[in-house]
């Protein structure tokens, strides 16, 4: 019973660091998100500015990455019902849809540049580029997600989550769904900020 206890205790002391950790990498990423959509308004206010509308892909790859979000909501719940295959089929669907919204971000970006949208180059404008920008490094960042939901779907195919450890899944599905807020506030930003 004292074994069992003192585990129990290590588990959550060691979930409090990883989960203390993760959130200070986040608000980093909102630190520089929030840099980066504020250079945006400046930029944008000193003239200059070439105002065009979001390819309709963009809105494609938003709906791709909600339904990855919700497929990660009873990821915890199966895990301490011990359901392996739900932990697995919810980890695989998320990782589709987030490969699906990376295809269609690459797609929208296809799209501006037949549009003469560019991001760097004699024909760009500052519009233009940081929209790249601000996109592509969120891209950057739901790579490492996708590494992320990779890799913890490989060790649910081992087995290693269940009732009494599943940190991994908690974290995994928290930075996903921060990946998705972030995603709808910068569409909101990029339609509304004009």
């Amino acid at each position: 019973m004292a074994e069992e206890t003192a585990i129990r205790e290590e588990f959550q002391s060691k979930r409090r660091v990883k989960k203390a950790m993760l959130w200070i990498a986040i608000l980093s990423m909102i630190m520089l998100f929030a840099g980066l959509t504020s250079a945006y308004i400046v930029r944008q206010a000193e003239g200059q500015w070439l105002y065009f509308d979001l390819p309709n892909t963009f809105y494609i790859s938003t709906a791709m990455i909600i339904l990855s979000s919700i497929a990660l909501l009873p990821l915890v719940k199966f895990a301490k019902r011990n359901n392996y295959n739900g932990i697995i089929i919810s980890l695989l669907s998320s990782l589709v849809f987030g490969i699906l919204f990376s295809f269609f971000q690459f797609q929208a970006w296809g799209e501006l540049v037949d549009l003469g949208i560019f991001f760097t180059g004699a024909n760009s404008n500052a519009a233009g580029s940081y929209l790249y920008v601000i996109t592509g490094v969120h891209l950057a960042h739901l790579a490492g997600g996708l590494l992320s939901l990779a890799f913890t779907l490989v060790k649910a195919l081992m087995k290693r989550y269940n009732e009494t450890n599943f940190v991994g899944l908690e974290l995994t599905a928290t930075y996903w769904h921060f990946l998705d807020i972030l995603w709808i506030y910068l569409l909101l930003f990029l339609m509304y900020i004009r």
